[in-house]
Parts: C-alpha cells; sequence; structure tokens
C-alpha cells in the first residue's frame, strides 16, 4: 500500500502549470487541493504541515464540510463562553447516562422501595406514590434522563390544579429527579428550571364557637376524641391518626406527638387545656389507637349530622386551635411550638383572626355532668 504523506508539487492541467498540495487523510488515501500560485500552494501547506505538527494527521482529514460545521458550532457557542470541546463532553455524559438510564415507571418504583427501606412515614410515601404514580402514567416508558424542564413544567401546567397542590407535585418529582441523578440515571437534575406556580395567600377559615359545639354534639363514642383532640391540641390529622392512648399523658397534662408520627419529624409536646381534660375522661380506661376503623366514613357522617359536611374549610379545626388560641397565649413564639409551625406562619396567619371574648368562649366548650350534652360557660 502506498504510503501517502503531505506534499506539494507542479502540474500541468490542460498545458497550464498549476501547483498541487496533497493532505492524507486519517481513514486512509488522499485528498488533494490544487492552486494557481505556488504562493497560494505554499501557504496552505504550510498550515497543513503546522496542523499536522500540533495535532498530528487527523486535523488534515477533516472534510470542508465539517469544517463549516465547527466554526458555526463554535460561533454558536462563543457567547457562552464554551468550547466544541465542552460541548461534546457534555453531550456525551448525557448520552452516557441515557444509556444507563431507567425508565420513569422504574426509578419511581425503586424511590418509592427506598423510602418505605428508610422508615419514611406511610403517609409521606402514599403521598409521594399516588403523586408520581400520576406522573409516571403519562411518562412511565420514556426514560427519565431524556425528560426536559419544559415537559414536565407543561404537565403540572395541565393538571388543572390550584397553585398549591400543583407545587406539592413539584416537590414530588424534585425527588424523583434528585434520587435518580444520585443513582447515576441522569446527568442533570431539570426541576430547578421547572416553574412553580404562584401561591397567593389567602384567608383562613376557620369553625365558629358555635359550628364547634355542634360538631361535638354529633360525633360518634367512637370518634369524638379525634374530634376533641383536633378541636383543642391542633394536632395535624394525619398526627392524630396514628396517635395511642398512651400518648396522651393526663398527669403530665399534654399529648405527645412523636418525632416518628409528627409531619416535621420533630417530637413535640401540645398541653392538655383544661376543656379537653373533660372530654377526654371517660375515656380514662381507653387504651390501643385512638382512632377507629373506617374513620373517615365516620368522620363525614359526624359533620353532615352537624350540618358542616358542604361547608368543612381545610384544616378547619387546626385553623381554629391556632386562631383561639393565641390570643390566649399571646405568644407566636409558644403557639408555634405546640403547633409544630414557625412562628413566622403563625404570626402571619392567626394574627387578630379571632376576638379575645371568642377565644374565650371556645375554650369554655365542655361537657355537662349530667347529660351527654355540651354547654358553653363563659
Amino acid at each position: 500500500m502506498r504510503n501517502t504523506k503531505l506534499s506539494i508539487r507542479k502540474t500541468r492541467v490542460n498545458g497550464r502549470t498549476f501547483w498541487r498540495v496533497t493532505v492524507p487523510r486519517l481513514a486512509g488515501g488522499r485528498e488533494r487541493r490544487t492552486f494557481k500560485s505556488h504562493e497560494e500552494a505554499q501557504t496552505f501547506f504550510d498550515l497543513c504541515q503546522v496542523e499536522q505538527r500540533n495535532h498530528g494527521t487527523a486535523a488534515l482529514s477533516i472534510s470542508e464540510g465539517l469544517r463549516v460545521e465547527a466554526v458555526e458550532c463554535s460561533t454558536l457557542l462563543e457567547p457562552f463562553g464554551k468550547t466544541l470541546r465542552d460541548a461534546t463532553k457534555f453531550y456525551l455524559n448525557h448520552l452516557r447516562a441515557i444509556q444507563g438510564s431507567r425508565t420513569v415507571r422504574e426509578v419511581v418504583a425503586e424511590l418509592i422501595a427506598a423510602r418505605e427501606a428508610d422508615g419514611m412515614a406511610p403517609r409521606y410515601v402514599g403521598d409521594l406514590r399516588a403523586r408520581l404514580n400520576r406522573f409516571a402514567a403519562d411518562f412511565g416508558d420514556k426514560t427519565i434522563a431524556a425528560l426536559s424542564a419544559k415537559q414536565i413544567t407543561d404537565w403540572l401546567r395541565a393538571l388543572s390544579v390550584g397553585a398549591v397542590t400543583r407545587n406539592s407535585y413539584r416537590r414530588r418529582l424534585a425527588a424523583l429527579f434528585s434520587f435518580a441523578r444520585r443513582a447515576g440515571y441522569a446527568s442533570v437534575n431539570p426541576m430547578p428550571d421547572v416553574e412553580k406556580a404562584k401561591e397567593r395567600a389567602g384567608e383562613i377559615e376557620i369553625l365558629t364557637v358555635e359550628e364547634t359545639v355542634r360538631l361535638l354534639e354529633s360525633a360518634s363514642v367512637e370518634t369524638l376524641p379525634y374530634w376533641a383532640i383536633a378541636a383543642f391540641t391542633g394536632v395535624r390529622p394525619a398526627e392524630i391518626e396514628r396517635l395511642s392512648w398512651d400518648e396522651i399523658d393526663r398527669e403530665g397534662g399534654y399529648v405527645e406527638v412523636k418525632a416518628a408520627m409528627a409531619k416535621t419529624a420533630s417530637r413535640r409536646l401540645v398541653p392538655i387545656q383544661p376543656n379537653l381534660a373533660a372530654w377526654l375522661a371517660p375515656y380514662a380506661q381507653a387504651h390501643g389507637t385512638i382512632c377507629p376503623t373506617g374513620l373517615r366514613k365516620r368522620l363525614e357522617a359526624d359533620r353532615e349530622r352537624a350540618g358542616l359536611r358542604s361547608e368543612w374549610p381545610q384544616n378547619a379545626l387546626r385553623h381554629g386551635y391556632g386562631s383561639y388560641r393565641l390570643p390566649i397565649l399571646g405568644d407566636a413564639g409558644k403557639l408555634a411550638l405546640e403547633m409544630g409551625n414557625s412562628p413566622t406562619m403563625v404570626f402571619r396567619h392567626y394574627r387578630e383572626v379571632v376576638k379575645p371574648r371568642e377565644a374565650e368562649r371556645y375554650w369554655n366548650i365542655r361537657p355537662t355532668r349530667a347529660k351527654n350534652v355540651i354547654a358553653l360557660t363563659a
């Protein structure tokens, strides 16, 4: 096989003299460039020699089309301070990630299994499963590394839910893509570029004193402890569902919300007010879990009997506790500790919601001794 190397020589074509530069190709063979003058040919030859010394024979095998493309791409990258080498490294990492990636459905299943193994709260895992499975219903067979921020943003906008709910979905997706990146299934986490929905602060809604009375009057024997604890401790519904009677310390005078049961994973003690102690007195010998089986249907039945089923504000009793407690306590920091919230949130939502006179009436909602009814003593 003939050894082709960089060379320059004179040649004649149709009786005219030209100068021809031969350039070796990396894959074999050669490329010839013909010039009208020796000076032009020599200039090209010298440039090829420099390229050959700097980058080897590979630099001389670049076609004219590839040279044009390289210049065009380099120009596009220049405003960002990046080179063709930077772009190539970035894209190679992306391609490797896609090759070693998993489908969205596979990563969702793996994340949920990992969170269960980590001992995360069942309610959190359930919420994670519900929201991510909805995402997987649309993107389950797609490779997770191939999804873009725009695709995720468009999906969130198409949910037709409120801003708070949409942002809850976004937080669960952020956990999914962070997990995928740590596991090596994606080279980039797109979530920082996914648009958040604008949450507008609205006035909280609570039950009036009279509505709270109707609710407690309507409660069954099995559900009354749930309603009373919710109304007079502000413990979150999900936390009450995990409470047992041995966490109601009547002698110490507090309800213990253990870290494993708390939404914030922090233990807190909520004082038992005198009216709550009165409501729980008939259950002094109770043991096991506080909430009965079939709780949801039982609570709906209670609200329906109280005429509150269609007028039930979100987190009504927890918000009511904060609103009626702050005028009595007079300290947002202490209330924040009781509720497991930040003082800023407590001050923002509960300041001046309830007048002191109504707060006094609320904390005097008690059962009578004579009958299983409620008396308001103010």
